[in-house]
């Protein structure tokens, strides 16, 4: 963990935060966007979400697992807000004017609510396993085992609330297949990519971010 100033701790705060926020809030519009890789279907959402276990591996190894649980509640609620409203003004890719915040859109909201669940379970599995391992002697155990443990329990979740016989009857039909599409992916991308993108953004966040050259020890 680091050792942070006041300054450097509200800094990091609200970036992690931003982060979390943001990755979900996209996820969760680009998961209405179904499409085909490789004659499987998937969504576009299955681009976005692995960044969101990237942040919170930052996240636990930047102010620990106690702070990292107080910063994943802290994203949720701004996360299901950002969310409905997004894919609300922007349902299936065309913008669809401000007064459709003034009516429900049951469909969507289901999407922000699984995810709000999905989000928040996937992450203290997340950082359950991460703060038990961080202290391993190979760097990349905690990060690729909380990942593959996160990303099974969240997929399952989010997918089975937010589509188990939908409205949308092709999302209620395909939504084992793109599940299991999703979490493939995730964990392809997340061993090949962001295993050696998080040590970057770590060593990043500790130079530029946090603008101090010397802030302890990163454990």
């Amino acid at each position: 963990m680091l050792v942070l100033s006041k300054v450097q701790y509200r800094r990091a705060l609200c970036v992690l935060i931003g982060f979390h926020v943001l990755v979900i809030a996209v996820s969760n519009y680009l998961v209405q966007l179904p499409i085909q890789v490789f004659g499987l279907y998937t969504t576009w959402g299955t681009f976005s979400f692995p960044f969101v276990y990237l942040a919170t591996d930052l996240t636990v190894r930047i102010f620990g697992d106690h702070k990292a649980r107080t910063i994943i509640f802290g994203a949720m609620l701004p996360a299901l807000i950002t969310s409905y409203v997004v894919s609300a003004l922007f349902f299936e890719g065309t913008f669809q004017g401000f007064g459709k915040l003034a009516l429900l859109n049951t469909f969507i909201f289901r999407i922000a609510l699984a995810s709000f669940i999905a989000y928040l379970l996937g992450q203290l599995v997340d950082i359950k396993i991460f703060s038990q391992l961080r202290k391993q002697t190979k760097w990349w155990i905690a990060p690729a085992s909380s990942t593959i443990c996160g990303n099974l329990l969240d997929t399952i979740v989010f997918y089975g609330i937010a589509f188990w016989a939908s409205s949308d009857g092709f999302m209620a039909t395909h939504w084992p297949e793109i599940a299991a599409v999703d979490y493939g992916f995730k964990l392809f991308v997340s061993m090949l990519l962001f295993l050696p993108l998080y040590g970057v953004l770590l060593r990043a966040i500790s130079n530029q971010i946090l603008a101090e050259p010397k802030l302890g020890v990163i454990s």
